[in-house]
């Protein structure tokens, strides 16, 4: 059987108070189920903010370009951007382009978490395709096309 690679690390102090208040904070303001979810996000924000310290240390514009490209494509920054500006992310720039947290503040939803009963039933269709996964992260070019899926 294939071994599947972790996609997030658990927290260095997991019984840290304040740590966890702030997940509970995120976790109740965009409806997560587990904080798998939010450590999901937090690793992929820390995998770009990695990637943009390499590049400065490195300074090749070739691939300073494709990276803002790549995050302007998911609607995290803008192509006037630089290196900076991705250092300046947070976990919660990440959690906004969730499907489930565009749905709610599209106000398809009436609640978060009814946008993420909406999603997993498969009543939430992205550019005319059936999206069945709340996490999924919507590209900029994806989110005016987000509707309601059947009756």
């Amino acid at each position: 059987m294939r071994r599947i690679a972790k996609k997030y690390k658990r927290p260095k102090r997991p019984w840290d108070s304040v740590l966890i208040k702030e997940e509970k904070a995120l976790m109740r303001e965009y409806g997560l189920r587990k904080k798998r979810e939010l450590w999901r996000a937090r690793e992929i924000l820390r995998q770009y903010r990695r990637r943009a310290r390499d590049l400065i240390a490195l300074k090749d514009p070739e691939a300073e370009k494709i990276l803002i490209e790549k995050m302007a494509r998911i609607g995290l920054l803008t192509k006037a951007s630089g290196l900076d500006d991705v250092l300046a992310l947070d976990v919660k720039s990440i959690l906004e382009r969730r499907l489930q947290t565009m749905v709610f503040r599209k106000r398809v939803a009436k609640s978060i978490m009814e946008a993420r009963q909406m999603i997993s039933h498969g009543r939430v269709s992205v550019a005319g395709r059936r999206t069945k996964f709340p996490a999924y992260i919507v590209p900029a070019e994806e989110e005016g096309k987000i509707s309601v899926h059947g009756g």
